[in-house]
């Protein structure tokens, strides 16, 4: 077998396959599996639904491939009794010789291509109403009177052309006529030889019907069977499935098997392209669909980054619009702060003279270590000296002022005016402490 074009995998399965079935083509196991996606079950499973005789999944077609029917695409062997004839002797002999065979030869092609031109008459004519059924009741009339035979193929004829199109291999067709002495004694000696049996289930699928049935009567006009019995074996060649082998008459089993062997022989090298052919389509099938499989994980890999930089390049915007608004929220603050201190500036009464009357001095520790001393009136409020604290260009915008001794906030900081410094327990040359509460 070819291995090139196969994983290791899938060499490993064509072993495995063909150690299970006992095919002995490996081009056949590996053909199979093809047909099958390497699944080594459902594979198996279809190969012994055909080796016993039943239609694969694939055989679900209606209407049979075209079959073509040409006698010097095939190969004839004929068994028909000859009564005995003199050999033809002088000149005369020969001449008369020579004439009845080109009658016979040119009586043959006309009845041959009347037959294929009756045949597209009767095609047009309503198909059987149960074709599976006069072929399974063939088969078990068939049983009773035979039972050594090859497996029969238990389907229509389209489906068992379909199988053997699909599974490339070699179709047997059989129309019996229990009429005729000929095709009894072949049923009773040459098809039912162990020899025989063995031969056509390992190399072929084996159909046949009754010639009196109307499945047996279209079959026997589309393929042109005259004489009984008559064995055809059929194959793919060149995509187009014929007629590679047309046995004819009465034979013993060792005959048979020599005339099937040399049908397979001559053609099994059409079959063997066929799987070629059908190899490199899976091959150049399953490298386009890595190759699209490849192309789709790189586009998804580029798309997922593309998809990162637009997530990193939105967050760097959004943070950046963060801090700018935050930025800008500050300055709004640091703004109304700005035009608060200048607004409550004016709010803040005058300092008294020295020597004043009614007169406190305070001295203010700022956080920043700078000691602000300034008079305020005993009547000042607690109100005026958050402003002047706050008015200040050193002290911060959020803060608390203490006594240090014994240690007490003093409520300055509300809307309200407060309490006057006098009520509020304040003396003369007082420290108080400013903290800065945004520390």
């Amino acid at each position: 077998m070819d291995n090139d074009g196969l994983s290791n995998e899938q060499t490993e399965k064509v072993l495995q396959f063909q150690d299970i079935t006992g095919l002995d083509d490996m081009n056949v196991c590996r053909d199979i599996l093809i047909r099958h996606q390497w699944d080594l079950e459902v594979a198996f499973q279809e190969h012994l639904n055909i080796r016993e005789g039943r239609p694969s999944a694939y055989a679900t077609e209606s209407r049979a491939p075209a079959v073509i029917n040409d006698r010097f695409l095939q190969h004839v062997f004929s068994s028909a009794r000859i009564s005995p004839s003199r050999e033809p002797s002088g000149v005369g002999g020969i001449i008369r010789y020579m004439f009845n065979y080109m009658v016979n030869f040119w009586y043959s092609a006309f009845s041959s291509v009347l037959s294929t031109i009756l045949g597209l008459f009767r095609d047009q004519e309503s198909i059987p109403a149960d074709p599976l059924g006069d072929v399974l009741k063939f088969i078990q009339t068939y049983n009773e009177k035979y039972p050594e035979h090859p497996v029969f193929y238990q389907g229509t004829y389209s489906q068992a052309l379909n199988d053997a199109k699909n599974e490339l291999r070699f179709l047997l067709v059989y129309l019996h006529s229990e009429s005729t002495s000929e095709a009894v004694a072949f049923c009773r000696g040459a098809m039912s030889n162990p020899h025989v049996i063995e031969y056509v289930n390992r190399r072929m699928l084996f159909w046949a019907c009754d010639m009196a049935s109307h499945e047996g009567k279209r079959v026997a006009t589309a393929i042109s069977v005259r004489t009984h019995p008559t064995l055809l074996i059929i194959g793919m060649r060149a995509n187009k499935m014929i007629i590679m082998g047309r046995l004819e008459g009465d034979c013993s089993s060792e005959e048979l098997i020599r005339r099937m062997d040399t049908v397979v022989n001559d053609n099994e090298v059409w079959l063997n392209q066929a799987r070629q052919d059908r190899l490199e389509r899976d091959l150049t099938q399953t490298l386009r669909q890595q190759q699209d499989e490849a192309y789709q994980r790189s586009l998804q890999a580029d798309q997922e980054k593309q998809r990162r930089k637009q997530q990193e390049r939105e967050e760097a915007m959004r943070i950046q619009a963060a801090i700018e608004a935050e930025q800008l929220a500050e300055q709004q603050r640091k703004d109304d702060i700005e035009r608060l201190k200048l607004d409550l500036a004016e709010q803040v009464p005058s300092e008294p003279e020295v020597g004043a009357p009614d007169t406190i001095s305070i001295v203010f520790k700022l956080p920043s270590g700078l000691r602000l001393e300034r008079r305020f009136r005993n009547t000042d409020t607690m109100r005026d000296i958050y402003n002047f604290i706050f008015c200040h260009p050193d002290a911060p915008d959020s803060f608390e002022v203490t006594t240090n001794f014994p240690k007490r906030v003093l409520d300055c900081s509300g809307d309200e005016p407060g309490q006057t410094l006098l009520l509020s327990g304040l003396k003369n040359r007082e420290v108080l402490f400013v903290a800065d509460l945004e520390a």
